[in-house]
C-alpha cells in the first residue's frame, strides 16, 4: 500500500512538472527556416514592362512582395490589464422545539433549539502590464494573392550566460507597407510573437519542481 501511495504520488509531481515546463526553442527549426525565392521570374507577355508575380504598380516604390523577399517588422507592442472581484455571502437560519407539556406538567429538558450562521467574504484583484519594442527582420513565406502576404522570421542572440530569440509569423497587407520596406507589428493580422530565452539566466528565472508542483491544481494544500 505504501508503495502504491509513493508511486502515485511521484506520477503527480512528473504531472505537475510537465505542466509548466516550457521546452526549449531549438535555433535550427525547420519550421522557422526563411522561405526560399522562386526560382525564376515569370516572363513578361505581350512585351510588358511588368510582371504579375512582382506586383508593381506605376507609382509605387519596390516592397516586399515575392516569397523570400525581405521586410521590417517594428516592434510597437504594449498591454495592460487589470481586474477586481468581490463576493460577500451571508445566511443564517435557525431551528426552535418547544418543550412538551403532558397534562399539568412541562418538559423543559426536553425542548431544543439549533441555529446556523454562514458568511462568505472574499476579493481578488489581478493586474499585468506587458511592452516590447525592437525591430525584428523577417521574409515572406507565402504570397496568397489578395494583396496579402504571409510572414515570419526569428532572431537569435547569443549572450554570455545563454541565449535569447525572437520570433514572429502573421499575415500583413502589402499596402501597410512603407517606402523603407518596413512595417508596425500593429499591422498584422493572425500574429504570433515570442520572445523568450534559455540558459542560466533563464533557468535561475523559475521556481523549482517542488514549488511548481505546490501552486499547481494538483496539491491538495
Amino acid at each position: 500500500m505504501m508503495r502504491a501511495l509513493c508511486l502515485s504520488l511521484l506520477l503527480s509531481l512528473l504531472a505537475a512538472c510537465s505542466t509548466y515546463e516550457v521546452m526549449p526553442a531549438k535555433d535550427n527549426d525547420p519550421a522557422w527556416r526563411p522561405a526560399k525565392p522562386m526560382p525564376k521570374a515569370a516572363a513578361a507577355e505581350d512585351g510588358s514592362l511588368y510582371r504579375n508575380d512582382y506586383l508593381f504598380a506605376l507609382f509605387q516604390d519596390r516592397r516586399a512582395y515575392r516569397v523570400g523577399d525581405i521586410l521590417t517588422v517594428i516592434l510597437e507592442e504594449s498591454t495592460q490589464s487589470s481586474k477586481k472581484a468581490a463576493t460577500k455571502l451571508g445566511k443564517s437560519s435557525g431551528v426552535e422545539v418547544s418543550a412538551p407539556v403532558l397534562g399539568n406538567r412541562t418538559y423543559n429538558s426536553l425542548s431544543a433549539s439549533l441555529g446556523m450562521d454562514n458568511d462568505f467574504d472574499g476579493s481578488a484583484s489581478s493586474s499585468q502590464q506587458n511592452s516590447l519594442s525592437g525591430y525584428i527582420t523577417v521574409t515572406v513565406a507565402e504570397v496568397v494573392g489578395n494583396g496579402v502576404v504571409r510572414i515570419q522570421g526569428e532572431k537569435w542572440i547569443r549572450l554570455n550566460q545563454g541565449d535569447e530569440y525572437l520570433r514572429l509569423s502573421g499575415a500583413v497587407r502589402v499596402d501597410d507597407i512603407d517606402q523603407a520596406n518596413r512595417i508596425s507589428s500593429q499591422r498584422i493580422a493572425d500574429a504570433h510573437i515570442a520572445y523568450a530565452g534559455r540558459g542560466a539566466l533563464a533557468d535561475s528565472n523559475q521556481t523549482g519542481w517542488l514549488t511548481r508542483f505546490f501552486n499547481s491544481a494538483l496539491s491538495p494544500f
